[in-house]
């Protein structure tokens, strides 16, 4: 389905009846990757996914959005909806847009249960490497970015901005880079103990990208909070671990009552 939000056209799904769970993916994914977590909640809530903007079939936003402008949308997007309780599960950068909205003091609406999957939104320490990588990386840019280099070689300054960045800041367009630099360059550890409902934290054991250090940290801040661990799955252990992952959100969210 398709409707437009705040000018921006969005690709959604909505399956089922009853609480409403809203479900936000991670950077460079979309709703697809949800299908079976869709079919699990359909039987007994009305499930929400929704191409974020920038993201799967929706429209890029119209300028470098941060973290706060995806939760703005969220917001907007659910104006539709009458409920007052919302459930809410993200995955990696999904979880960021949940963990900064639940500091808003000024939702319409009650987040009654939080799902963290292998969630994104602690900085990782800082090694001497990655410093000097950081360094290296500002020094190039910044030579590069030069009248004379772009006259001499005006391809020079993407390819090497390709070269240094991750795998998800080559694949994205120049607008999306600018949001993938502000929103993983922004700590949200500090607002974790503003969840204050129920939060689920379902974590890859092997997860590389989101380390399983990072979903105990959230344990130990968000008060009200449990973390299950899956072996043999990394970032996406929704998918490598399918079977126990739905057994694990089966008991969460009482699908069995």
């Amino acid at each position: 389905m398709i409707k437009t939000v705040n000018g921006i056209k969005i690709n959604y799904e909505e399956k089922g009846e009853g609480d409403l769970i809203v479900l936000l993916h991670g950077w460079g994914s979309n709703i697809g990757l949800f299908a079976n977590l869709i079919d699990l909640l359909a039987p007994k809530y009305k499930v929400v996914a929704m191409d974020m903007p920038g993201f799967g079939k929706s429209d890029e936003p119209p300028a470098a959005w941060e973290v706060s402008d995806y939760v703005q949308f969220v917001i907007d997007f659910l104006k539709d909806y009458d409920n007052k309780e919302i459930m809410f599960l993200g995955h990696s950068f999904g979880g960021r847009v949940i963990i900064k909205l639940n500091s808003r003091t000024d939702l319409p609406f009650t987040v009654s249960k939080v799902i963290l999957v292998d969630s994104a939104g602690i900085l990782p320490p800082k090694s001497n490497k990655k410093s000097f990588r950081t360094y290296y990386y500002k020094v190039g840019k910044a030579v590069l970015s030069t009248k004379i280099a772009k006259f001499f070689a005006p391809d020079a300054l993407e390819n090497f901005r390709k070269k240094m960045g991750s795998a998800d800041y080559a694949a994205a367009s120049p607008l999306m880079r600018q949001v993938l630099v502000k929103t993983v360059n922004e700590d949200l550890e500090p607002l974790l103990p503003n969840i204050k409902c129920p939060t689920l934290l379902i974590w890859g054991v092997n997860d590389t990208a989101t380390p399983l250090s990072d979903g105990e940290k959230m344990e130990k801040l968000i008060p009200d909070s449990g973390l299950v661990k899956l072996e043999n799955a990394g970032h996406y252990s929704f998918l490598e671990q399918q079977f126990t992952f739905n057994r694990v959100m089966s008991s969460f969210m009482k699908l069995d009552e």
